[in-house]
């Protein structure tokens, strides 16, 4: 704590003397046109001010000096301490009564106001302090600020404080130095951080070896107590934490099984009714139905690969660990085999692609591109009515970016769904009336950014797309020519 430096005590004293003797010799010199209340006043003006800046001692002091003046140079017989009449007896010892009285009062009054000045820094430093603290969560940054709060308040205080919020785990210490002189092992001032959970951690100051003064023990003690409600804060909050995560983590596997386990029971039951069918011998397939059959089993057992795939790359996204193997590859080949493979369950829409062969290659992985246009499109199928169109577009931005769009003409997506749309699980209708995992989009938005692009979802004014962005350079190549066309798909 900043301090204003005091005199010694003999210079107090010596000030409070040079006083009297000051206002003694101004009133002697003018003793010819001052009655004596004058000088009462004058002199008990004088003890008040002595009293006021140098305290109760040199005040007392002032005050009898100032007696024996008015005595000896205003009281007849002058220049002698004899009195000859009872009522200049009375005055002096009203006098010295009144003085001291007064020396009293006004030291009280300084004391007072020095204490409330005191008790107002306290104050002060202690919101500071708590302001400080509100907004911190780790134990790191609050043993940091806490350390350099104190040492900021004690100004030639280094200051360590040590945080141990769990029994298992290692403290974190802080410290605030101030100034470059040694550190002993032991500091001066320990002051531990106690809360209903228990021992916390301490702070530990040096300082002076002496034992803290009682407002400085105060103020440190407000300064641990403070830390430490910061410390089971940030605990409590960490907690918290920790329990959002696990039941955010127990809804999505919930969420997953339930859709995963929804997503499994629809192909399977139409495979096991596929494969009974042909193996039970009771019918005579023609070459046309057994044909039709097996397709149906092929095209379900894709559906449950690319399930099973949709979970796998997922899991490698969010561990980061999605890289794709890009190499120049032709986007309208890539479209072309995805629809091929996407034929029976695109028979009751009717696609019309506009993706020409003139593109210019793209540095992309066509396996994890591929998977982009399938999980789209499915989606578009799913959520666009039968006999209506889905359409797959692309067409060169600017010279560094190709844009893609697939749309269909389903119905519009309401605006806060559209920021969300990409989230994993988040699915925009019920789950009884679509199925799907919620994940394809998810898988999408991952499989484009790692190619260093961006997607996004728009309202038509006749349906709804998916737009998603392509760089066409590569390490800084690009390929051999570059057609510009910036109209929008």
């Amino acid at each position: 704590m900043r301090r204003r430096p005091a005199l010694s005590r003999f210079t107090s004293y010596l000030l409070a003397v040079l006083a009297i003797v000051a206002v003694t010799t101004l009133l002697h010199l003018m003793r010819g046109g001052l009655h004596p209340p004058t000088v009462v006043l004058l002199y008990l003006l004088a003890v008040v001010l002595t009293s006021a800046v140098w305290g109760l001692g040199p005040g007392i002091a002032a005050a009898f000096l100032a007696f024996l003046a008015f005595n000896y140079f205003f009281i007849e017989p002058y220049f002698t301490l004899g009195v000859h009449h009872v009522q200049d007896v009375l005055a002096l010892l009203v006098f010295f009564t009144v003085a001291v009285f007064i020396s009293q009062l006004v030291s009280r009054a300084q004391s007072s106001l020095a204490e409330a000045q005191a008790r107002e820094r306290e104050a002060t430093h202690l919101y500071e302090l708590s302001m400080a603290l509100a907004g911190l969560h780790n134990e790191e940054a609050i043993a940091r600020v806490a350390a350099g709060h104190i040492r900021d308040t004690f100004r030639d205080a280094t200051v360590e404080v040590s945080v141990q919020a769990s029994s298992g785990s290692a403290p974190t210490t802080m410290r605030a130095v101030a100034g470059n002189k040694p550190l002993s092992d032991k500091p001066d001032w320990v002051f531990p951080l106690n809360t209903a959970r228990g021992l916390l951690g301490e702070i530990r100051v040096w300082h002076t070896p002496r034992p803290p003064m009682p407002a400085e023990e105060r103020m440190l003690r407000a300064f641990a107590n403070q830390t430490a409600l910061a410390v089971e804060r940030a605990a409590l909050a960490q907690t918290e934490t920790r329990a959002k995560v696990l039941e955010e983590s127990d809804r999505l596997k919930s969420a997953l099984l339930s859709s995963v386990s929804h997503e499994l029971r629809t192909p399977l039951s139409t495979i096991k009714a596929a494969i009974t069918s042909l193996r039970s011998g009771e019918v005579a397939w023609a070459a046309d139905a057994r044909e039709e059959l097996l397709a149906a089993v092929e095209e379900e057992t894709d559906h449950l690969n690319r399930l099973v795939g949709n979970l796998l790359d997922m899991s490698r996204i969010e561990a980061g660990a999605l890289r794709p193997q890009r190499e120049w590859n032709s986007l309208a080949e890539i479209v072309g085999s995805t629809l091929e493979r996407m034929r029976r369950a695109s028979e009751q829409h009717m696609l019309e692609v506009d993706v020409s062969d003139d593109l210019p290659l793209l540095p992309i992985d066509p396996v994890q591109m591929s998977q982009v246009f399938s999980n789209l499109l499915s989606n578009c199928l799913k959520y666009a009515p039968p006999n209506t169109t889905v359409r797959v577009a692309a067409h060169v931005q600017d010279a560094d970016t190709l844009l893609v769009q697939v749309s269909n003409e389903g119905p519009p997506v309401p605006a806060l769904d559209l920021e969300r749309i990409f989230d994993k699980f988040y699915r925009v209708t019920a789950a009884d009336r679509v199925t799907g995992t919620g994940l394809g989009l998810s898988i999408c938005k991952g499989i484009v950014e790692a190619h260093g692009g961006r997607i996004w979802a728009v309202n038509l004014p006749n349906g709804f797309a998916f737009n998603f962005a392509l760089p066409l350079t590569w390490d800084g190549e690009r390929p051999s020519s570059v057609p510009l066309d910036t109209e929008t798909p």
